[in-house]
């Protein structure tokens, strides 16, 4: 495996600007991928995922072998602690937005909803999805990186 022996391209300082609860979950609706993170084995294990926001709610679809499929299902109510990370950074400029949520994730196992979120959201894998799981955020933050001359 090679490594990028791209050199860095200097940019200035960065402000780190908090973004209020509406605008993140409002970016956070902007891209379709983030990354889920939740405990297995009492260890934290993060997957990259794409999602869905639908009525200020996260949703990703998984499969039945998933560690995520599991944890939730064994879940009571409210579900399972979860963080989920979008984000959207330039790599040149360093600038850009990121957004974390923390909340409950459970498993959906109402039929009418699975059928609705199987037709919002396409898994990018090539493997049957049939399980969803939605994040019910209950703590949003948010920063948006701007140029520190602004």
């Amino acid at each position: 495996m090679a490594l990028d022996q791209a050199q860095p391209i200097p940019v200035g300082p960065r402000h780190s600007v908090a973004l209020d609860s509406a605008e993140a979950l409002q970016l956070l609706g902007s891209v379709s991928f983030g990354r889920i993170v939740f405990t297995q084995h009492a260890l934290p294990t993060i997957r990259p995922v794409n999602h869905v926001l639908d009525e200020g709610e996260i949703v990703i679809r998984t499969h039945e072998g998933a560690a995520l499929t599991s944890r939730t299902r064994q879940a009571g109510s409210p579900g399972v602690v979860v963080a989920y990370e979008a984000d959207t950074i330039d790599p040149a400029t360093h600038l850009g937005w990121s957004v974390v949520v923390t909340g409950y994730a459970h498993l959906v196992t109402d039929p009418v909803l699975l059928t609705r979120y199987q037709s919002m959201l396409h898994p990018w894998v090539g493997q049957a999805m049939d399980f969803a799981v939605r994040i019910r955020p209950d703590l949003i933050t948010g920063i948006r990186l701007t140029p520190a001359d602004t």
